[in-house]
């Protein structure tokens, strides 16, 4: 919006408005482009940490496992959990040499066309596994593009453990996803690593980051026995 339909919906002056929106943007709480704002950045992110209780608890258990993964890969790392028929990324960590991912902390994916969303989704609920089935939305030409498809892929990922994402959500990106498994046997969220083909090889880090997912589940599955004990 501009500054004076902002300021006619917050009942400012729109001289205050303007001020106001001068420091949202210094904050990168709000995003200037031309004479129109947007959200921001910044706030994103308070949206994806505030969009369910237990996802603060979620990011300090996982944060360690995640700093683990970009020492020993120095690749883009990340964390989300299933949101509707997207991933909603929580937490993302990268370095100076990370790659331009359209994964943003704060963002959504459709689900369907990244790794991490079909680790979330391989041990999901099947009845969003058929909604997202007949509402694929690819990103390009290798994206999952049918129901047979996103069957094969999900239960390669039930037998391994793993997902892959081959430039199905920009060319040029690969990823490999593990699943951060409930104690019923569901799942709570997911975590994934992405670098560009000339670099990155994923099925490498497979072995790294099943075992981070295999951790953090069991430091949230401790910390679901502790709030249950009090």
């Amino acid at each position: 919006m501009g500054v004076s339909e902002i300021a006619r919906r917050a009942h400012l002056p729109k001289s205050t408005a303007h001020r106001l929106l001068a420091v949202l943007v210094d904050w990168d709480m709000v995003t200037k482009r031309g004479t129109e704002y947007s959200p921001g950045a910044r706030l994103n992110e308070l949206a994806a940490i505030g969009s369910k209780p237990n996802n603060h608890e979620l990011r300090r258990v996982a944060l360690p496992h995640l700093l683990d993964l970009y020492e020993i890969t120095h690749e883009t790392v990340n964390l989300g959990i299933l949101t509707g028929h997207d991933v909603l990324y929580i937490d993302k960590i990268h370095g100076h040499n990370g790659v331009n991912s359209p994964a943003c902390v704060g963002g959504r994916l459709p689900a369907a066309n990244t790794a991490i969303g079909k680790a979330l989704l391989a041990f999901g609920d099947e009845g969003v596994v058929a909604r997202i089935s007949a509402n694929l939305r690819p990103a390009t030409s290798l994206s999952v593009a049918s129901p047979a498809q996103l069957n094969r892929d999900l239960a390669a990922i039930r037998r391994y453990g793993v997902a892959y994402d081959r430039q199905e959500s920009k060319p040029g990106l690969t990823c490999v996803a593990a699943p951060v498994r409930s104690w019923s046997g569901g799942v709570v969220a997911a975590i994934s690593i992405s670098g560009p083909v000339h670099r990155f090889r994923p099925a490498d880090a497979a072995p790294a980051i099943r075992a981070a997912a295999a951790g953090i589940a069991k430091h949230v599955q401790q910390a679901t026995w502790r709030r249950a004990a009090r």
